[in-house]
């Protein structure tokens, strides 16, 4: 068993706690959290493989994926009293998901032999995509839209992926010092409430009396 297998069954985990979470939050029933935690873990992979042209996607092709998401889904589902003793576990899953689901995505662009700007997007996408859809099943404003350092987090990841490997450094220790850089920017933003900057509100001047 691989690094780049390791890391792919560790993000579809945390991201299917992060979905099952959300959809425990909203009071779905076992169905409905079950649905999200599966969309969260296999949504961005499964987008990724269609546009790259690797087809069936990942999840169809080794299905181990799609037993671990349903097994994490249920133990959330039973068991998220638990998580709920600690502080914003939705949010730390999310940030472990995002960490390894952006260098498996950049990773496997490269081999596609896609330039820059498709790997970095192909990584961004398949962090980013899977809980844009659990968030719309929701009802919440997807993350990505919001101010907060998210998919901006992916994007330095993708872009450092990019130039070690490019560098000729070895692809495990890409792929950690990536995954790790984009945890560490995430849990750092939500630490600290970074967001990135927004438009300047419209002033109107005052008309003298």
């Amino acid at each position: 068993m691989n690094l780049l297998y390791v890391l792919d069954l560790i993000g579809t985990a945390a991201f299917a706690a992060s979905g099952a979470l959300a959809g425990v939050r909203r009071n779905m029933d076992m169905l409905g959290v079950l649905v999200l935690g599966l969309v969260t873990a296999i949504g961005g992979g499964t987008l990724r493989d269609i546009l790259l042209g690797d087809t069936p996607p990942f999840c169809l092709k080794d299905e181990t994926y799609l037993y671990i998401s349903i097994a994490i889904a249920l133990l959330t589902f039973f068991g998220h009293h638990v998580l709920d003793r600690y502080s914003n576990p939705l949010l730390f899953f999310d940030a472990i998901g995002l960490g390894t689901f952006v260098v498996i995505g950049t990773g496997k662009a490269l081999d596609f032999h896609t330039g820059f700007i498709g790997a970095v997007t192909m990584g961004v996408m398949t962090a980013t995509a899977g809980g844009v859809i659990r968030d719309m099943l929701s009802s919440q404003v997807p993350l990505i839209l919001q101010k907060e350092i998210y998919a901006s987090a992916c994007i330095v990841g993708g872009v450092l992926f990019y130039i070690l490997d490019r560098m000729g450094w070895s692809r495990p220790s890409v792929m950690l010092i990536a995954a790790g850089v984009v945890v560490g920017l995430r849990l750092l933003a939500i630490r600290h409430n970074w967001a990135l900057p927004t438009a300047p509100p419209k002033t109107y001047p005052t008309k003298e009396k």
